[in-house]
């Protein structure tokens, strides 16, 4: 994930960003190299079924939002796997477009 620190690091900076992740899990929703917009996100910006950029055990996903809390997020793929809860500072960034 060679774009990870680059977009974190852009977000971080109040900046919207530009990836074309790689991989499979959120297919149906985002393809394997497709281009994602991603911006910088407050928790009320965030809602069931958006796309966020989030740490999770060490790296960085993207995946989709299953549920919310005020203390939390559940981030899951787009293939039906529950991944689990991350708190709201975890969360990255929002996919805009993709």
């Amino acid at each position: 994930m060679s774009w990870v620190s680059d977009a974190v690091d852009a977000l971080r900076a109040g900046h919207t960003v530009t990836v074309w992740p790689r991989g499979h899990s959120m297919r149906g929703r985002i393809e394997d190299g497709q281009a994602v917009t991603l911006a910088p996100t407050t928790p009320d910006e965030v809602g069931v079924g958006d796309v966020i950029l989030v740490r999770w055990k060490g790296n960085v996903l993207l995946h989709r939002v299953y549920a919310l809390d005020p203390d939390r997020v559940q981030i899951g793929n787009n293939l039906g796997k529950v991944n689990g809860w991350v708190a709201w500072r975890d969360v990255l960034g929002r996919c805009v477009d993709a």
